[in-house]
């Protein structure tokens, strides 16, 4: 049908029906009705008045906002001011509102509560909407303002219930008639929670970015406050896009209350923002940190990592960088020289491309990067070329001499569990020109301590190669067997007899029986096999031959040896009166043979080790304060001519000795030292100090074993010492030590006064004969021998 033949609607008769059913009601019923909306309108009231009226008294007592004290973490906390280490459930960092950029709390209140200022602690028509939305099942209640947030995350549960609602709002009410806006700001931006364990837009600032709170931009600030609504899913670093687009929203928002300028919005929105990794989280510290808590913990218990105590310590933040660089760096090249192990793991790579990132991220889940030794996937392997993914999704090849570590486990002979394959979990390592070398995480430990001789004061303290790994600290716990570099000390105790540095020895065989070890018949020998026969002591020192030593001890005795090294802080029950203790088989930690090696450097005093100078509270109150002890005659130990003999004993053995590559780097005079390996070279030493500065280094397997053959102190803990001096002697001018009274030169030597010519001892030993070589007739008839 055309349009114009369509029916016209039915006439007017019949409007009255589309009214509603409630319109067509009788008056009367209609009067009814809204009498009983207005009587239970009138009945709701009353009841939320007596809601109210109970409600209100009930409220909690808001004493922890009036007095606030968040739970504050320990921090630690260098000599030069760079945080070292942080302990306590919540990273915070409280800063007074004062403090707080002006940019951040805009931020703040544009995307939170921007009638912040002109609300009385609720936002009405807020509570509406919320009301709204709790009857009709909404998920969101919204519009909670932010004394509303502050009496939630205080006193309330977070159940989104019509009860709870009533309680937030009276104590927000009550809040405000309390506290003034400044305080409900300053509390609201210390307490709330950011993610990552932050809490508080200062420690939020120092953690997503790694600067501090006041040197914040618009962008950083619109970032960090799209936080409080929801700190996973905002996460910049986790969710980088959803985090993104609120920052965009907040900075809009930031622009039309009129916070901001156009111009400004505008280079918000452009600018590129700069996280902080975990590659970049500071100073590696861990040890001094935990020996600070340890020691905090012991006097204030519990409060410790609470009541936001700032710990000042004395080492210094660039040579304890430097130092746990050298560690690692000593025991990483150490390690590629070791035998092959094998991948940490094997995955299951799927062949679809698209599939692959996953899969990688998956598997580097469970094999964390341990600083610059980076974990990687293998993708393809051949003796000649490794191509491997890292967690960051970059792909590396290694090649050549990247290679050479792990050769052993790209051979077609290696064995399943060594092969490196597709799928496998390697170690990789960068090097100075950005090439990749492949390499496996250490067994070898070692530890790192140096300290000014004069104070006590501890400048830097490793105590292992990876505190994630293991938390035992082996500078301070680690008891090991000295070897070579505790002859000093003997040495120190020989001068006390009439020992000089001229005193002939005879470098000859020895052997003895039972009784003079203690144990077992012993035939001790030089580390490379060969006798020397008689030489000066000077001399037998920086050779650092073993019976020379052993001839020293014997001649002094070893009961006075073992009283005399307990002047260094040694103590004698480690050390059994036996000959072996000429070559260093007591035990030792790293941290007294510093302290030892100090009484040489400052000239005979025992000064103890130093590390607490101030503990503040988080208001800067001065809790604790500690000074070094002013050195006095009370607290020598040696003769100052004593400790200037030793010193020049030991400078010869960094010019010409076993550590001659000391004066080969520095080209100085005033450094002295010792190396030190152990029998079957199972630990590896260097002590040496300059006269403000002394530091030690020790390497070795927590279950002692063989370093190998060919290693010692000197090609192995030596570099990790000569790496730290590199930094730490541009601060120090050279000083030769000061000639004391008591002393004579004779030669190139010192020696006392009393023991010149024709009097002290003048030699030892040279009645023992050197081994002589076989005659002609021998010789032929051990290859006879051999023959048969």
């Amino acid at each position: 049908m055309s349009a114009p033949d369509r029916a016209a609607p039915a006439p007017s008769d019949k409007a009255p029906d589309r009214l509603p059913r409630w319109a067509r009601l009788p008056a009367r019923v209609l009067a009814w009705l809204l009498g009983l909306g207005v009587a239970a309108l009138l009945a709701g009231l009353m009841l939320v008045s007596v809601a109210l009226a109970v409600a209100y008294p009930n409220l909690p007592e808001i004493s922890g906002l009036t007095d606030y004290r968040p739970k504050l973490p320990l921090r630690v906390i260098s000599s030069d001011g760079v945080l070292l280490g942080e302990f306590g459930e919540e990273r915070r960092l409280f800063t007074p509102i004062a403090q707080i950029p002006k940019v951040m709390q805009e931020a703040v209140l544009a995307i939170e509560d921007a009638r912040f200022y002109r609300h009385s602690g609720v936002d009405y028509l807020g509570i509406v909407r919320a009301g709204l939305a709790q009857f009709n099942k909404a998920k969101s209640q919204g519009a909670s303002t932010i004394t509303m947030q502050v009496a939630r995350n205080f006193y309330l549960s977070t159940e989104k219930t019509f009860t709870r609602k009533i309680y937030e709002i009276l104590l927000a009410l009550k809040i405000e008639s309390q506290l003034s806006k400044q305080q409900i700001l300053e509390v609201y931006m210390n307490q709330i929670f950011l993610g990552q364990r932050a809490y508080g837009f200062a420690a939020a600032s120092e953690i997503y970015f790694g600067k501090p709170l006041k040197d914040i931009t618009v962008a950083e600030a619109a970032m960090l406050a799209g936080l409080p609504q929801a700190p996973s899913a905002y996460n910049p670093i986790s969710n980088p896009q959803r985090a993104t687009r609120r920052q965009q929203y907040i900075i809009q928002r930031m622009y039309e209350n009129g916070y901001i300028t156009e111009e400004q919005a505008d280079a918000a929105r452009k600018q590129v923002l700069r996280y902080r990794t975990p590659d970049s989280s500071g100073v590696h510290a861990e040890y001094v940190a935990e020996t600070v808590r340890q020691l905090i913990h012991s006097q204030y218990g519990e409060e410790t990592t609470t009541r936001g105590l700032n710990v000042h310590v004395t080492v210094d933040a660039g040579d304890q960088a430097v130092a746990y660089r050298a560690l690692r760096r000593g025991l990483l090249n150490y390690e590629r020289r070791q035998v092959y192990r094998g991948p940490e793991d094997y995955v299951d790579l799927p062949a679809d491309p698209k599939e692959l990132d996953a899969r990688v991220a998956e598997a580097l889940a469970d094999h964390a990067d341990n600083d610059e030794l980076k974990a990687a996937v293998v993708l393809e392997a051949s003796p000649r070329k490794v191509v491997a993914v890292l967690e960051s999704g970059e792909t590396i090849t290694v090649t050549g001499e990247g290679l050479k570590p792990v050769t052993s486990g790209l051979s077609d002979k290696a064995g399943p569990k060594v092969q490196i394959r597709r799928g496998a979990v390697v170690r990789a390592v960068k090097g100075p020109k950005g090439e990749w070398a492949l390499t496996q995480q250490p067994e070898v430990e070692g530890a790192f301590v140096s300290m000014d001789p004069n104070t006590g004061a501890i400048r830097a303290l490793v105590g292992g190669f990876d505190f994630g790994k293991n938390k035992f600290n082996h500078v301070v716990q680690a008891w090991r067997q000295p070897g070579s570099s505790f002859k000093p000390f003997i040495y120190s105790g020989a001068l006390e007899k009439g020992f000089t540095p001229q005193t002939v020895v005879n470098d000859a065989p020895l052997f003895f029986d039972a009784g003079a070890t203690g144990s077992q018949p012993w035939e001790p020998k030089n580390y490379d096999g060969k006798f020397d026969g008689p030489m000066p002591l000077k001399q037998a020192l920086a050779k650092s031959k073993n019976m020379v030593s052993i001839r020293i001890l014997q001649s002094i005795g070893v009961h006075f040896a073992q009283d005399w090294i307990t002047r260094f802080g040694f103590e004698s029950e480690k050390h059994p009166a036996y000959l072996t203790m000429a070559l260093g088989a007591g035990s030792v930690t790293p941290m007294q043979m510093v302290s030892g090696y100090s009484v040489f450097a400052n000239g005979g005093f025992r000064v103890n080790p130093w590390l607490i100078t101030r503990v503040t509270d988080s208001k800067g109150r001065v809790l604790l304060e500690s000074r070094p002890q002013p050195v006095d005659e009370s607290m020598r130990v040696i003769d100052a001519r004593n400790a200037f003999v030793m010193t020049q004993l030991l400078g010869e053995v960094t010019r010409a000795g076993t550590a001659a590559s000391v004066y080969q780097n520095f080209k100085r005079l005033d450094l002295y030292g010792k190396t030190g390996t152990t029998n079957d070279s199972m630990d590896a030493w260097f002590a040496g100090y300059q006269p403000n500065l002394a530091a030690v280094v020790w390497i070795g397997y927590d279950t002692p074993r063989k370093l190998g053959d060919r290693e010692t102190g000197g090609g192995l803990s030596l570099p990790v010492w000569i790496e730290y001096m590199s930094h730490a002697l541009r601060k120090l001018p050279v000083q030769e030590p000061t000639v004391p009274e008591g002393v004579t030169q004779r030669g190139n030597d010192w020696v006392y006064d009393e023991y010149g010519p024709g009097a002290g001892v003048s030699s030892v030993g040279l009645e023992d004969k050197l081994p002589t070589a076989p005659s002609e007739e021998e010789r032929r008839g051990i290859l006879d021998l051999f023959r048969r």
